[in-house]
């Protein structure tokens, strides 16, 4: 099995959940031949999602790489999850496209899955397209959703190339305006794709203003810039339940998506490029990576550059090593089918890759270039995890890093200062996946809990403290006395050693300080660190054979306790920024709600057909938020957020922040 540069055309299919993306893509592999029978989600035979999770949850999970040949022009496409929670593998795949086909639902509209696969693919400066489908349906409204779409993406952007012919149950077929559009509609579109081809060169637009003809030629070449440059991005209609317009789409795909390599060059760091060639060393971009029970790790890549051959030896610059490649596999889902060598455009799978991760470079050659990695956002939810099973920590552990390393929008970590395993994820959704998986793979589960907010303690005055450590148990005996003071330092923790006349030896000075970054481990108020302080140790005693370090480090724990105890002593939450993209009908229970959260908006604004709303709020209420988002807009709202700072916690929450503290620690008592 070999390919044709010039053959392939190479995109990602991307919108909200139930947009109809995943019966598309089923649809295409049958009209193609690729496939004997029509995949059904509802009937769980779906090529694409053939997991036993997406069958069961009937909807898309993963990104899967699926293929096909229409007409001569061999299809790579990848399936994408419209499911928010599951942004890594969308993010993935549109990092190993070369085109993106939005599908918009024709009755629901635009939602977020379909504005943040716009985004995305603007920021990747991908080509797209938008097939608006479910026309046949009885809500259906094509120019409402056009007009819709033109509104969030661009009026003069977004023109449609076929249009419907009917709608809801009169729906009967779709209209090429460019090839067969007599209707005043159908002339207005192909007036205003004139328009497009004209604006995407210099004499085309010369000659139109002159009234003059454009050949078949110069439009396929004129809409071809316009879409490259983004000016222009095509609209389909039809239904894929009803197989209307489906075949007009895939012409379009042939004859209109991109051809690998079409981009030009690709932006490296430090201001450098690489021009991809057919005939050049292969270069490819790792998206995906799977663990099968059965084979192991599967790898899925890119070919951006040049070709890749089976049974060879190819280097991960990335990590520098070298990596062996068995057979190289076209995969459509869950089948595979071997191929002697693949070239750019192509996305094929390699079983059994040594030390290959996400967004690692494969080269064929030492001295080939070292891709831009993929981004991935972070994190908006986190478990505290705990064995089921005492002894089996260090399986899971393991396990979650060898999930983490295929889904690099799992983190996991050991809290440094809660101590606890945090399992950290886009939502409860895809962190009870990873579970499911680790107890698949890993054979082990877990407990899950909310985490403990890693709250901080500071001061809000000055004080002192004075402590002598004095001990006598035959022999030598333990002495040390201190004396210091403590302020407020919003800069972070200084200390400094103001003792005159030696009352404390230098040499006993470190130990005094390792006394109290001891005693900030724990405040007083919560058990939590302390920070933003400076500590001053400007007095003491010292016995010339009783004295020890032991000794005035003990004194020095003791002493600051006091010093802390008189400083007016206040409790510090994290603050997050937080994001909050929902359509607009949603404004006044997003807004609502942060107030009961303790938030503070920062500002509100419109990107792309969406209401977004800034905010600063406290982590401790934010943390089951990803659910009650889905709760709150119908799973049509989306956040991102990052820590910000901490800030003092107000009196009446830190009171009972407290009083848990001191409950939990007589408990323990």
């Amino acid at each position: 099995m070999k390919f044709e540069i010039g053959k392939i055309r190479n995109f990602a299919v991307a919108g909200h959940s139930g947009s109809g993306k995943t019966s598309l893509c089923d649809l295409m592999l049958f009209k193609s031949g690729a496939v004997e029978r029509l995949g059904s989600v509802m009937q769980k035979t779906s090529v694409s999602d053939y997991t036993v999770d997406e069958q069961e949850k009937q909807s898309s999970i993963h990104a899967t790489a699926l293929n096909c040949k229409w007409k001569g022009t061999d299809f790579f496409f990848i399936d994408t999850p419209g499911y928010g929670e599951f942004i890594g593998e969308t993010i993935s795949a549109l990092n190993a496209a070369e085109n993106t086909l939005i599908v918009v639902d024709g009755a629901n509209g635009l939602a977020i899955g379909s504005t943040r696969a716009w985004k995305l693919s603007r920021e990747l400066n991908l080509p797209r397209f938008i097939f608006i489908n479910k026309l046949d349906g009885e809500m259906a409204d094509f120019n409402k959703i056009l007009t819709q779409v033109q509104d969030a993406f661009g009026k003069t952007a977004c023109v449609p190339l076929t249009i419907p012919v009917g709608q809801g149950k009169d729906l009967k077929g779709v209209i090429n305006v460019i090839k067969d559009g007599a209707s005043e509609e159908a002339k207005n579109y192909r007036e205003k794709l004139m328009d497009a081809i004209a604006e995407s060169d210099e004499e085309l637009m010369m000659r139109y203003l002159d009234g003059q003809k454009f050949s078949d030629e110069e439009i396929s070449a004129g809409l071809h810039k316009a879409i490259r440059t983004g000016s222009l991005v095509p609209v389909f209609a039809g239904s894929v339940e009803k197989d209307i317009g489906i075949t007009e789409l895939m012409d379009s795909v042939s004859g209109l998506f991109l051809q690998p390599m079409s981009s030009g060059k690709i932006k490296l760091k430090d201001d450098k490029e690489f021009e991809p060639k057919a005939d050049g060393d292969g270069v490819a971009l790792v998206f995906k990576s799977v663990i099968d029970p059965f084979i192991g790790q599967m790898t899925f890549f890119h070919v951006i550059s040049g070709t890749f051959k089976s049974d060879s030896e190819v280097y991960n610059v990335t990590t520098n090593t070298k990596e062996r490649f068995g057979p190289i596999m076209i995969v459509n889902g869950k089948n595979e089918v071997a191929a002697e060598e693949v070239c750019a455009g192509c996305i094929a799978a390699i079983a059994k890759l040594k030390s290959t991760k996400v967004s690692n470079t494969l080269c064929t050659s030492h001295s080939a270039i070292q891709l831009p990695p993929i981004k991935f956002p972070n994190t908006v939810m986190s478990y505290a995890v705990t064995a089921v099973k005492s002894g089996e920590e260090e399986k899971i552990s393991s396990g979650l890093h060898k999930i983490a390393e295929s889904d690099p929008t799992v983190k996991t970590e050991r809290h440094p200062e809660t101590h606890e395993l945090l399992l950290s994820g886009m939502g409860d959704q895809h962190l009870n996946i990873v579970v499911k998986k680790l107890k698949e793979t890993g054979k082990v589960e877990v407990n899950l809990a909310s985490p403990k907010i890693p709250y901080r303690e500071t001061i809000t005055a000055s004080g002192e403290g004075h402590y002598r450590h004095k001990k006598q148990s035959g022999g030598h005996g333990q002495f040390g006395e201190v004396y210091i003071r403590i302020f407020p330092n919003e800069p972070g923790y200084e200390f400094s050693n103001d003792v005159v006349g030696g009352s404390i030896p230098r040499n006993f000075i470190p130990a005094v300080e390792k006394g109290v970054v001891e005693a900030m481990i724990n405040g007083p108020l919560a058990g939590c660190t302390v920070e933003r302080i400076k500590v001053s140790v400007y007095d003491g005693k010292h016995h010339p054979v009783d004295s020890s370090e032991m000794s005035f480090k003990i004194a020095a724990r003791m002493a600051f306790r006091d010093a802390m105890s008189k400083a007016k002593p206040v409790l510090l939450e994290p603050i997050m920024t937080v994001k909050i993209m929902v359509p607009d009908e949603y404004m006044g229970d997003i807004t609502g709600d942060l107030n009961h959260k303790r938030g503070r908006i920062l500002g509100m604004s419109a990107e792309e057909g969406l209401q977004v709303v800034t905010a600063e709020v406290p982590l401790s209420e934010m943390a089951r938020y990803a659910t009650e988002l889905r709760s709150m807009t119908q799973g049509r709202g989306s956040f991102e957020m990052e820590f910000t700072r901490h800030e003092i916690v107000p009196v009446n929450v830190a009171n009972g922040i407290i009083a848990n503290f001191k409950q939990n620690q007589d408990e323990e008592a």
